[in-house]
């Protein structure tokens, strides 16, 4: 339950072993956030991710085994874990892959895969706890978007339109839970220099998962609906989306 001054006491993260999603655990618990539920593939990076909660001093760990594109066990995976945790104070949306384009748009399976991964198996996941949530009549469901599904271009359109699937399900979401006691926010990085884009070279304004760690702490804290990190994507992207298609399309890759 969150505590009388409204910080969070339980955390689920669907894609447990996430970067972003590691480091937002790593500044929640010190905030009396003890109870971390880590849902993901199990292997070693979940294993890695259950110690670094740890060390950050929460009391009690849980990993459960979560597959975003086994949509068939996401509502009795939810179910059970709100069964046995009661109440769980934010979920933190985290599931997902950037994909190789160069490869991927020549690979309907392939593609299928980034976009389940991306958007279906979360939109899923999202609906058995929203469900959950608004039967508790309070919580917190941070969705890791990106600014990628503002606008998707050609050198990586695959991933942006699962993002963008991913985002405007969210924003529903958030829409048809007002009045519930439940909030969504959606967090829109830019270029996250992490284990997924090791090897590409940064893009403007390029971020790291503490800073976007930082920046969801700051909007839980102020209630916001969208996040932009850094901030000022939020204006680039005002501007991008309105770009003419002919210049759009130009736009490096």
């Amino acid at each position: 339950m969150i505590d009388a001054i409204g910080r969070p006491q339980s955390v689920l993260v669907l894609g447990g072993s996430s970067e972003i999603a590691q480091a937002i655990v790593a500044k929640l618990v010190p905030t009396r956030c003890k109870t971390v539920i880590l849902a993901g593939r199990d292997g070693p990076r979940l294993l890695a991710a259950a110690e670094a909660a740890a060390q950050a001093g929460a009391d009690t760990i849980e990993t459960v085994d979560f597959d975003a594109t086994d949509i068939a066990q996401h509502a009795p995976v939810v179910d059970r874990l709100f069964e046995q945790f009661g109440d769980i104070d934010v979920v933190v949306v985290a599931a997902g892959v950037l994909g190789d384009q160069s490869s991927d748009e020549h690979d309907p399976l392939a593609a299928a895969q980034v976009i389940t991964t991306n958007f279906t198996g979360p939109a899923s996941a999202m609906l058995a706890v929203a469900d959950r949530l608004r039967h508790q009549g309070h919580g917190r469901l941070v969705v890791l978007s990106s600014v990628a599904g503002e606008r998707a271009r050609k050198a990586n359109f695959i991933y942006g339109s699962s993002k963008s699937g991913l985002d405007a399900f969210a924003q529903g979401l958030g829409d048809s839970l007002e009045g519930s006691g439940v909030r969504v926010m959606i967090v829109r990085p830019g270029f996250v220099v992490g284990r997924m884009t090791e090897g590409m070279d940064p893009a403007p304004f390029a971020t790291t998962p503490d800073a976007v760690a930082d920046a969801v702490m700051k909007g839980l804290a102020s209630g916001a609906g969208v996040v932009y990190t850094p901030p000022v994507l939020r204006w680039v992207f005002l501007v991008m989306k309105h770009l003419p298609r002919g210049i759009w399309r130009r736009m490096p890759g």
